[in-house]
């Protein structure tokens, strides 16, 4: 796997000052895409076990509210195995820091095992907080929504929709009640 980039002080990609990777490789191919030179998966910079060492490096101070995942797409077969690495190490150091993840493709193809294998897919959206999916389509572009570019995006609250099974949308009450 390849990331395009990290940084360490991102206000728009979730609540709070976050550390964001954006990850190479996409197929989906969006019109008008923020990022298109993260289609290329290998783009940027190899990702290594010393990337997971800055990012948690970077994630340490008390005012880093968590971790965002997008690119590129974090959810392409290639890239799912490097992250589900990095978010167990994550998890591990600073339970209390939430994840997001970007992605094109929706909670139900994620969930339809078509994509990579069943486990690894299932790992990764357990350590997620919240899921922004759907692609970007330039005829619902809404530059008003917070946190996604197109109506047809969702934030799904997955601790919530993974115990029940039916999807639950993210609020923003949810990360006032967080610590």
């Amino acid at each position: 796997m390849h990331y395009a980039t990290i940084k360490n002080c991102d206000i728009a990609n979730g609540p709070g000052v976050r550390v964001s990777l954006f990850v190479s490789g996409c197929r989906h191919r969006c019109p008008d895409c923020f990022n298109e030179v993260a289609w290329d998966f290998s783009y940027g910079e190899p990702f290594t076990q010393n990337t997971i060492d800055e990012i948690l490096r970077l994630l340490a101070p008390a005012h880093i509210r968590g971790l965002t995942l997008l690119g590129g797409e974090p959810f392409e077969p290639e890239n799912q195995p490097e992250l589900v690495r990095l978010l167990r190490q994550v998890k591990s150091t600073y339970p209390e820091k939430s994840v997001w993840a970007f992605s094109g493709f929706t909670l139900e193809q994620l969930q339809s095992g078509k994509l990579c294998k069943k486990e690894i897919t299932e790992e990764f959206l357990s350590y997620l907080d919240v899921l922004v999916d759907g692609p970007f389509r330039k005829e619902e572009k809404d530059l008003s929504l917070r946190f996604r570019g197109s109506r047809n995006q969702r934030l799904i609250a997955m601790p919530q929709t993974l115990q029940t099974g039916t999807v639950v949308l993210w609020e923003d009450w949810q990360t006032a009640n967080r610590k």
